[in-house]
């Protein structure tokens, strides 16, 4: 299977917990959040202060080195969390390495080089002070909604004395029973329908500050290598577009308008001496006339196809289908091709392209009988799949047909799946962002 990455990695899975399953994450994440956020102030705090006590004796170094270590331990621990709560794909930023054969002081200093390393001690430090914050919270919240809710039964077992004063009473509601039931029950339930919200928002304070410190620069140095990465598909796709087109307009229509100059340049000549030779040449003409204008026709329609434009996506692969040279089977989405439902100009042209040049590729080099195409929205992307049963060996490389493929998919940030074993069958498959 090759593969090409997308600029930006799609979710797994659209499928989101429901209210209660995100409370359990959320309140897991916090109360986990508050031990370790302990041992790593208690681990990094004593190593800081050990290597800075020692930094006038050659092993303040090393101790400094080693608590820069243990705090990218720890921040990996935080990371492997952090996509439960911010709903991100994962995060790992790129350290400095050594070199080859560098030597233990070049390794010892390395670390102190590295900013991340830095933002990883700051987080492991300071961490503390959020989690102590979001822990009570929690707890506050989830101990006051069980209580209030479960008050009913245990009101009996709470001792009163003729002197006790409740909310009930500061609310005018009496001292009976029922009255204090009704207060505390009320409040339990305030709370208990408040607890999705109030934990949620502890744990994404959290998780915000890990993401700000712990990936918020891995994460804008990822996206401007993405940016690159499309730039130079785009381009690529570009280049190889107008190449195509250049070529095609050389072999095709050019060829026929210079048959065309030289068939009316002999029909002139021949007017004088043999006007019938004249007809015939003429007739000609014609001919190269009319096939030149289908060829100009066909190359447009592998630019910018009218019924893309004019009646959506849907239409447009019936058509492309239709043409085909071998039997096609399509599926498409009925809702692509409603007014309501389409989908950007780019989004259309990129599938439509995509499906035109994996044709294309079935239909010269697969040695195919049947091809199937399927068209369908999944979520935030839309997956575009073509099948067929020939002999296999695809490939993306450059230099093969579907390397402009490729680089199309890669330029609106899409992924680009290739199956294709030796013997078949092939599948290629495209995942668009919506």
């Amino acid at each position: 299977m090759t593969a090409v990455p997308a600029a930006e990695p799609l979710p797994e899975s659209d499928r989101r917990p429901g209210v209660f399953g995100q409370l359990l994450v959320d309140s897991g994440y916090v109360v986990l959040s508050l031990p370790l956020a302990i041992v790593s102030f208690v681990i990094l705090v004593t190593g800081v202060a050990l290597g800075l006590g020692l930094l006038v004796t050659v092993m303040g170094l090393p101790i400094l080195t080693g608590t820069l270590y243990a705090a990218r331990g720890i921040a990996d621990i935080e990371r492997l969390r952090l996509p439960a709560i911010l709903r991100r794909p994962r995060i790992r930023p790129r350290y400095l390495v050594p070199e080859a054969g560098a030597g233990g002081w070049r390794r010892i200093f390395l670390p102190m080089r590295d900013a991340q390393s830095w933002l990883d001690l700051a987080h492991g430090i300071f961490r503390l002070v959020v989690a102590v914050v979001a822990f009570v919270v929690t707890l506050t919240w989830w101990a006051v909604a069980l209580a209030g809710v479960l008050y009913v039964t245990y009101d009996w077992a709470i001792p009163y004395g003729p002197e006790d004063v409740g909310l009930n009473d500061l609310l005018g509601l009496g001292d009976s029973p029922a009255a204090r039931i009704a207060v505390n029950t009320a409040i339990g339930l305030l709370f208990l329908f408040t607890l999705p919200n109030v934990v949620r928002a502890c744990a994404l304070l959290e998780a915000s500050l890990g993401r700000a410190l712990l990936t918020g620069v891995a994460e804008m140095r990822n996206r401007i290598t993405v940016l690159e990465e499309q730039k130079r598909a785009a381009v690529s796709a570009e280049a190889t577009a107008l190449r195509r087109l250049e070529r095609d307009i050389h072999d095709g229509p050019q060829q026929r308008l210079v048959r065309l100059a030289m068939d009316l340049s002999r029909a002139r000549q021949q007017l004088v001496t043999d006007p019938e030779a004249a007809g015939r040449t003429l007739d000609e003409a014609v001919g190269q006339t009319r096939e030149a204008l289908a060829e100009l026709r066909a190359l447009s329609r592998g630019i910018a196809p009218p019924i893309l434009v004019d009646r959506g996506l849907p239409s447009a692969l019936a058509a492309l289908a239709g043409r085909g040279l071998i039997p096609i089977e399509l599926r498409v989405d009925a809702d692509l091709g409603d007014p309501a439902g389409r989908l950007d100009p780019v989004t259309e042209n990129t599938a439509y392209f995509v499906v035109a040049e994996a044709l294309t590729n079935v239909a010269k080099h697969s040695r195919a009988t049947t091809c199937q195409v399927s068209v369908s929205r999944e979520g935030r992307r839309l997956r575009v799949v073509v099948d067929d049963d020939g002999q296999g060996g695809a490939n993306v490389a450059k230099g093969h047909g579907l390397a402009g493929i490729a680089d199309r998919v890669r330029a609106v940030g899409g992924r680009l799946t290739v199956v294709s074993p030796a013997g078949g069958p092939t599948e290629i498959r495209a995942d668009l962002p919506l």
